[in-house]
C-alpha cells in the first residue's frame, strides 16, 4: 500500500510527534513496509493452521491452591516505608 506524506504526518499528529520533512518521508516509508507486510500475512491461508497457544486449560503448577495463615501483621509492617497504626501508608494515586 503506498503511504503518503500526508498520511504519514497524520499518524505522526495521532502519536504527538512532529515530524520534518525527512522525517515524514522516512517515516512514510517505514509505514509502507509495515503495511506491505501485514498484507502479506493477511494473505496466507490459515483455514487448516492450528490454534494458537495452548488448547488445554492452564494449571497452577507453583503450589496448590490452597487456604493457609497469614503472616503476623507486626511482621508485614515491619518492611513498610510508612505505617499509621497497622495500616501501611502509601502515596495518593489520584488526586
Amino acid at each position: 500500500m503506498r503511504m503518503s506524506e500526508e498520511m504519514a504526518d497524520y499518524v505522526a499528529g495521532l502519536a504527538m510527534l512532529e515530524l520534518d520533512g525527512e522525517e515524514r518521508r522516512e517515516m512514510a516509508g517505514e509505514l509502507e513496509k509495515i503495511l506491505d507486510y501485514m498484507a502479506a500475512l493477511d494473505s496466507l491461508d490459515t483455514a487448516h493452521a492450528p490454534p494458537p497457544g495452548p488448547v488445554l486449560p492452564l494449571k497452577n503448577v507453583l503450589r496448590p491452591d490452597e487456604p493457609a495463615p497469614s503472616l503476623p501483621r507486626e511482621e508485614l509492617l515491619a518492611c513498610a516505608s510508612a505505617r499509621d497504626g497497622e495500616y501501611f501508608l502509601t502515596p495518593r494515586a489520584v488526586e
